[in-house]
């Protein structure tokens, strides 16, 4: 990869000049750059990694798995753009395996979970079965760990 993508993907807030001095280069140079890939797509956003734990425990996250039988001229495409358009769902992937499609949803409750599953996903022409995996604790996320390596709240007996 490169060490550009590497530092962004790092550290997003990183300004040109830092970048710059990094990648032994200009900040211009690290601007047109940036400038570019966002221009052609490459870099399609900037997200900010928190620990939603911290900010609000009044959600849920779940992965849910989807057999679906695709659609002739389209594939998969048809019914992952349907799914990725509820507000509910943070991302949707292809996969291979024992089903089609991951959704990765976060939701206020598991009723919500249910309700989104039963009421939306199901009723999507194509889609054969879905499998409801919930969350239970996140310790590492786009490469940066989310609970300190040194506690460990169990009781030792």
């Amino acid at each position: 990869m490169d060490k550009l993508f590497k530092l962004l993907r790092t550290n997003a807030r990183l300004s040109n000049s830092e970048l710059a001095v990094m990648l032994g280069q200009t900040e211009e140079e690290v601007a047109e750059r940036i400038a570019k890939l966002e221009r052609d797509g490459v870099i399609k956003g900037y997200s900010t990694l928190f620990d939603e734990e911290i900010v609000s425990k009044d959600y849920v996250r779940a992965i849910i798995e989807l057999k679906v039988t695709p659609k002739a001229q389209v594939g998969y495409d048809e019914i992952a753009k349907t799914i990725a358009q509820y507000s509910e769902v943070e991302s949707v992937y292809l996969v291979s395996g024992g089903y089609d499609l991951s959704v990765m949803l976060r939701c206020h409750s598991l009723k919500e979970v249910s309700d989104y599953v039963a009421q939306r996903l199901a009723t999507i022409d194509g889609v054969v079965s879905t499998t409801t995996h919930f969350f239970l604790q996140k310790y590492k996320e786009s490469g940066i760990m989310l609970v300190d390596e040194d506690a460990d709240d169990r009781v030792m007996q």
